[in-house]
């Protein structure tokens, strides 16, 4: 049965689960090498646009790759949640060293916190994709924000640069640094200070949309609270986890 859900930037469609035929999509090595199986899996469980919301539809159907990468994460979370249920169980290990249990972990997907894409974001988006931010010092920058283009081109730059990723990742996501030539930009970037660096990270957090995926939780064996990442293993996110004794956020306390 299909439901209709609304993205952070107000792109809303209908979606349904998952059925059989999408294994093959999850097992497919190529579309996994290429990047392309989020695209498929949103394409075959995305059943109509209602709302385009900033992406046109001009040419045809709704194309995924030029979707914002908070958009997309949302609509794949929608994709399970509608598939299996909003519960999904995980396992992590403590973050302390002394420590290193295994924690099982539950948690409801459907209340996680969703920041929306505002309106001043949305429109700039429309227009081309760059958004004017600035550095610590006042230096106006030009920034982007990720689409499923980048998504597939990031282990590109992986690949390409293990040792440089962080300065090729600000390469790719900044489109203009004030005062400086095309050719310049990237050995400017290479120089920032790592608290620039950040600074500059927060900036495009601070125009993006999205699902918060950090969430705290606290180790069985030594009581620690720590502050993990969700994890999302790809093709294991979108098969039936194992009934496991976990806790969940709730059961704190």
């Amino acid at each position: 049965m299909s439901q209709v859900i609304t993205c952070p930037s107000g792109l809303t469609g209908k979606i349904r689960g998952m059925k059989v035929r999408e294994e093959r999509i999850l097992a497919d090595r190529q579309l996994a090498k290429g990047g392309g199986q989020v695209d498929a899996l949103l394409s075959a469980c995305w059943e109509d646009t209602v709302d385009p919301g900033p992406y046109s539809l001009s040419d045809g159907p709704l194309d995924w790759s030029k979707v914002l990468q908070g958009d997309r994460f949302f609509a794949l979370l929608q994709v399970r949640i509608a598939t299996y249920g909003p519960t999904y169980a995980f396992s992590v290990p403590c973050q302390r060293d002394a420590c290193r249990a295994k924690i099982d972990w539950e948690i409801d997907l459907s209340e996680l916190p969703v920041k929306a894409l505002s309106d001043a974001s949305r429109t700039a988006f429309a227009a081309g994709n760059r958004f004017q931010a600035s550095l610590p010092d006042g230096r106006k920058v030009w920034v982007r924000l990720l689409t499923g283009e980048d998504e597939r081109k990031l282990p590109q730059l992986r690949r390409a640069a293990p040792d440089r990723m962080l300065s090729g990742l600000l390469t790719h996501r900044v489109l203009e640094v004030e005062g400086i030539e095309a050719r310049e930009k990237r050995r400017f970037l290479e120089d920032l200070s790592m608290a620039d660096a950040t600074y500059l990270f927060d900036e495009f957090d601070r125009h993006d949309c999205g699902v918060e995926t950090r969430i705290d939780i606290e180790c069985p064996e030594c009581g620690a609270e720590q502050e993990v990442e969700l994890p999302f293993e790809g093709r294991a996110f979108f098969l039936p986890t194992k009934k496991t004794q976990t806790r969940s956020a709730s059961s704190r306390g």
